[in-house]
């Protein structure tokens, strides 16, 4: 049984990592937050620390999953932001290459300017803030600087559930469980949702058939936040009781005023060219997601 090594896998993409890895390989799961049974304690922007944890467990390979993901904080805070999204990758990429194994880094569809309607795997980032920027460079020092390894940009992660979703499904379903009658939701932000598990079992096929190199691994159907959320409240059976008000993203400039692509939107071109892109449907996947994660939540 081939063992591998995941590092930051505390948040939602780890737990879908371990649920859709655990059978068939040994996993060593660590994060700097230790919040279920099978995690344990290293920090990767240790570099010592993450070293011996890695070289003491000897696996096959070392997917480095954690980062900080919240823009207005990666903005108020880029010396924290660059120590944990990039220099914590350059340990990562010198620990796989002194054992000679493959590395999994994840990117993200934000180091794109947003100019573009949607984004291929050869389109060029230009990332627009300290969180992009900060992605792109570990995605660059990945890309140069290890042999073997996958890079798989995300969108519009969903995940994880009440306890670890700290994104916008997570934050819709907390305005309902709150009893909030009306949402209000942005018209002019464009993207691709991600399932996490989608996501997770199309590493493995990837990494199974040893196609390294660089994917773009969204959810098949583009669309929008504002779609987003009329699809959730639709799911729900809520869309008669809750009003959807449309609103640009000024309305929000004080809560999330680091700056964000209009457009994210990814296709997953190189998954479709080899004949492994099993992402499927946002719409499909989203049903699945609160399905799975919210039955009793409201």
């Amino acid at each position: 049984m081939k063992k591998i090594y995941i590092a930051g896998c505390g948040g939602m993409l780890g737990e879908a990592f371990y649920k859709q890895f655990r059978d068939g390989y040994e996993l060593k799961c660590t994060d700097i937050d230790v919040n279920d049974t099978w995690l344990s304690y290293c920090d990767f922007r240790d570099y010592k620390a993450y070293r011996k944890d890695v070289l003491d467990f000897k696996p096959d390979y070392l997917f480095h999953l954690g980062a900080y993901t919240d823009l207005e904080f990666c903005e108020l805070n880029p010396d924290a932001t660059y120590l944990t999204n990039t220099i914590s990758v350059e340990n990562g990429v010198y620990i796989s290459k002194n054992l000679g194994i493959p590395l999994l880094y994840i990117s993200t569809a934000g180091i794109f300017d947003g100019k573009q309607e949607l984004y291929d795997d050869w389109d060029l980032p230009n990332p627009l803030g300290h969180y992009a920027r900060s992605k792109y460079a570990g995605e660059l020092y990945v890309a140069h600087n290890s042999p073997a390894h996958l890079i798989c940009r995300a969108g519009w992660m969903m995940g994880g559930g009440p306890k670890k979703d700290k994104k916008f499904i997570q934050k819709i379903m907390k305005q309902i469980k709150e009893g909030k009658k009306e949402l209000h939701i942005v018209t002019d932000k464009l993207g691709t949702p991600t399932y996490t598990h989608d996501f997770a079992l199309n590493v493995r096929k990837l990494l199974e058939a040893q196609y390294w190199g660089l994917y773009n691994m969204v959810c098949e159907g583009m669309t929008s936040r504002l779609e987003v959320a009329k699809e959730l409240v639709s799911i729900l059976g809520l869309d008669k009781k809750i009003k959807i008000n449309e609103v640009s993203s000024d309305y929000f400039k004080k809560e999330y005023f680091a700056a964000r692509p209009d457009s994210e939107r990814l296709i997953n071109k190189k998954l479709s060219l080899r004949g492994l892109n099993n992402m499927r449907d946002w719409k499909v996947a989203l049903k699945e997601y609160l399905d799975s994660y919210y039955p009793d939540y409201l």
